[in-house]
């Protein structure tokens, strides 16, 4: 990995903390972001969109790595998500091709499987999206591969929810709920295993898919934690750490799955159809190629992973506000008709 890395979105929560840590390795850091955050350490901040030929020209110019982090969330309109998505990831390409880049970091999702029939799912298991943001990145996949197949080494990260400080998006409800004293409802028992990502070992993926020799890394990779339990029990870990002796409660299944489906149609909860889905069976990767092929080794359980996102959470909303535009992973999303459900627990 050459001295300048390029770090696309490097004012989200992963864009933050990946800058910060090729900083403190000594790289030289230059971000491309449409927002403004004052004190980033990077080298240079291009004020831009990634869909923006010229911004994206102007950022990538030099650089001997690209990490393309930058993305929609699924809660944007559809058009909205394949408008950054694909639109955004073929200029980044084009760009990074035009300027001689040796290497981009492509940063997809494990969403690109959608409901897989084979659980722990590996990385030959077929793309088979089922809402707009799985079927933008799939589509953003395939553009990499015909990078690749003109000449591009782009490895590709699928990595699963992760979190740690500076996570918020809909798990500040569960944080929320948990420290005003309240019960957290999950659908059925809760019983079902769902792997997480700490940011930390997310880093750690992005950093060996940087330096790793070309012929191993120019495909994909699973990213995920090797050690995870139950819903049940991860999210009990929180409310346990809240100190109310707030429980888990399950839900009937049937209806509070036709009940999320109707609020998140009406656009009244932020919880949206594919999370829905997720959180009715287990959702788990096999990360064996990234452990064997580069060498990964997470640092972070599932429930390390929560506990790190909601300690940050609480030291800083002691402090001050938050806002609550739901527009990117580190902003409170609005809960909508679910603020009148804390009532009942």
């Amino acid at each position: 990995m050459l001295n300048r890395v390029v770090v696309t979105g490097s004012n989200g929560m992963l864009g933050t903390a990946l800058v910060e840590r090729l900083v403190s390795d000594g790289y030289e850091v230059v971000g491309l972001d449409l927002t403004h955050r004052p004190g980033s350490p990077a080298a240079r901040v291009v004020h831009g969109d990634i869909r923006d030929a010229v911004a994206v020209r102007e950022a990538v110019r030099g650089a001997g790595l690209v990490v393309h982090s930058a993305s929609a969330l699924p809660s944007y309109p559809a058009e909205q998500i394949n408008s950054v998505v694909v639109d955004g990831t073929r200029t980044v390409l084009a760009e990074s091709r035009r300027a001689d880049v040796p290497r981009v970091v492509h940063l997809s999702t494990g969403s690109v499987y959608g409901l897989p029939t084979q659980v722990p799912t590996p990385e030959t298991h077929p793309r088979q999206p089922i809402d707009p943001y799985g079927r933008a990145k799939a589509r953003a996949e395939e553009l990499v591969e015909k990078a690749r197949a003109d000449g591009m080494t782009v490895p590709v990260l699928r990595p699963k929810t992760f979190l740690g400080p500076g996570r918020l998006g809909i798990f500040a409800m569960l944080f929320e709920w948990a420290e005003e004293g309240h019960h957290f409802p999950v659908l059925g028992s809760g019983r079902v295993r769902s792997q997480m990502l700490d940011v930390e070992d997310l880093i750690d993926a992005i950093l060996l898919a940087a330096d790793g020799p070309a012929e191993t890394v120019n495909t994909e990779f699973n990213v995920g934690a090797a050690e995870f339990g139950t819903l049940r029990d991860d999210f009990q870990t929180v409310l346990d750490a809240a100190g109310h002796g707030k429980r888990v409660v399950g839900l009937p299944m049937r209806p509070a799955v036709a009940t999320l489906g109707l609020l998140a149609r009406a656009g009244l909860s932020p919880v949206y159809m594919r999370l829905i889905h997720k959180l009715r069976a287990d959702s788990y990767m096999d990360i064996t190629r990234i452990q064997k092929e580069l060498g990964f080794a997470p640092r972070h359980s599932n429930r390390e992973a929560i506990l790190r996102s909601f300690e940050w959470w609480r030291g800083r909303s002691r402090h001050r506000g938050f806002a609550t535009t739901g527009r990117t992973s580190t902003d409170p999303w609005r809960q909508g008709a679910l603020t009148l459900a804390k009532a009942v627990f």
